[in-house]
């Protein structure tokens, strides 16, 4: 008898106060826009107030259009990474299908890492990384190198060719570890050996 597949791990963002007041100025601002052409239509079609209409109706399209977006993303609280028995997933943010994001197969990653740099405004100073290794050498390199030479793995916009091989796909699956996270990283990383062996280097510290 064999065991059941394990349930995919989700990973999502807390609601936080910011999301909630973006949502709160977008429907204030729509309410303004709203009187801007409600005041057009009362002047008139003249000059000033099909100039009031237009304003207003660009105004609630724009406007309107924010609040969806910070109210979806709120309530629908889509995942940020999943973790499967297939491999790991990043879906695409809301309000794009989440099929939209990239994933990543059990048999292209060789390693795990944890890495940690500084970043300003954050409470320590300083954000985890979890980044998916693509092959042994990645590992190898993640597992013996100066930590400070490891941040250009946690970096978007360092050009490809500086980069060591393999280094691309690995920046590509580098994740910051979010402080509104639900879950922490070292229990992030029991689930993924859970449902995988894979090894998992930890430069946090060392």
């Amino acid at each position: 008898m064999t065991d059941a597949p394990a349930e995919p791990f989700l990973v999502r963002q807390r609601p936080t106060l910011r999301a909630a007041a973006q949502a709160v100025s977008c429907l204030i601002l729509v309410l303004a826009s709203a009187a801007f052409v409600s005041g057009g239509v009362l002047r008139g079609f003249g000059l000033g107030g099909t100039v009031f209409a237009v304003l207003g109706g660009v105004g609630i399209v724009l406007f309107g259009t924010g609040l969806t977006v910070a109210l979806g993303r709120m309530l629908a609280r889509r995942p940020v990474l999943v973790v499967d028995e297939t491999g790991v997933r990043r879906p695409a943010p809301w309000p794009l299908p989440a099929g939209r994001g990239p994933a990543l197969e059990w048999p292209r990653i060789a390693a795990v890492g944890a890495l940690r740099r500084g970043v300003e405004g954050t409470r320590r100073g300083e954000r985890d990384f979890v980044v998916f290794l693509p092959t042994e050498e990645m590992t190898e390199l993640v597992r013996t190198s100066a930590r400070n030479r490891l941040v250009v793995l946690t970096l978007a916009d360092v050009p490809a060719d500086r980069l060591p091989p393999g280094g691309a796909e690995a920046v590509r699956w580098c994740v910051p570890v979010g402080p509104r996270w639900d879950t922490t990283l070292p229990a992030l990383v029991k689930q993924i050996r859970r449902r995988h062996p894979v090894p998992v280097v930890d430069r946090r510290t060392k």
